[in-house]
């Protein structure tokens, strides 16, 4: 049985160029979801929902081999970004205003009830809050800006104001929707200087 690894089958989406902005139209595509707000580094609620989300990803993982004959390597950790102000992100970084989705991409193969299955594994091998808030979605983000950011995500804030004050300009485009990143490192083991970010801000063509 083959693997598929979705960084690799989609590296226009996975493995962007590092340090120069490009431009892509990103599909439809399903994912893990969990809502919260607050301080990822302090807010319980964050942990709470990436614990429910990695449990409930590989869970459904296991069960797509076994039921459905076909095997893939889970996708990393994803999340969308958003506050009321905007400098909340990009030169007050404070924390405690931040909104998130955090999310994990699901393929459009698995249907909604092997992943109602996966939560109840989930659930019975370890008591997890975070499953009462987690749910199978689609996201469409379409035309979108992204950079391959290697570095702390406390460094992100003068990336992010280059993306939407210097490059979307002069591609005569704007922000719609929610910022978007995606996490191609365990900060667990990884130290902050070397972490991968992809980040990423659906936009659209400035009309006159």
């Amino acid at each position: 049985m083959a693997k598929i690894d979705f960084k690799k089958e989609m590296k226009q989406f996975y493995q962007p160029p590092a340090g120069r902005f490009t431009i892509v139209d990103v599909p439809e595509m399903q994912f893990l979801m969990v809502d919260g707000q607050g301080d990822p580094g302090t807010a319980v609620a964050y942990t709470e929902a990436v614990e429910a989300l990695m449990a409930v990803a590989y869970k459904t993982k296991f069960l797509s081999k076994k039921e459905l004959d076909r095997d893939y390597v889970v996708p990393p950790l994803e999340g969308l970004w958003w506050a009321s102000d905007w400098t909340a992100f990009t030169t007050r970084r404070d924390r405690d205003q931040w909104q998130w989705t955090m999310m994990v991409m699901t393929p459009d193969w698995v249907p909604a009830q092997l992943v109602s299955t996966a939560v109840v594994d989930a659930q019975r091998a370890k008591s997890l809050p975070g499953l009462d808030r987690l749910r199978l979605a689609p996201y469409l983000e379409g035309l979108s800006v992204q950079i391959l950011h290697t570095g702390s995500y406390e460094d992100e804030g003068p990336v992010l104001r280059r993306m939407h004050d210097e490059f979307m300009p002069t591609e005569e485009l704007m922000p719609r929707g929610k910022h978007h990143e995606i996490y191609l490192s365990d900060p667990r083991r990884v130290a902050p200087e070397k972490l991968k970010t992809i980040l990423r801000q659906p936009v659209q063509v400035i009309t006159v």
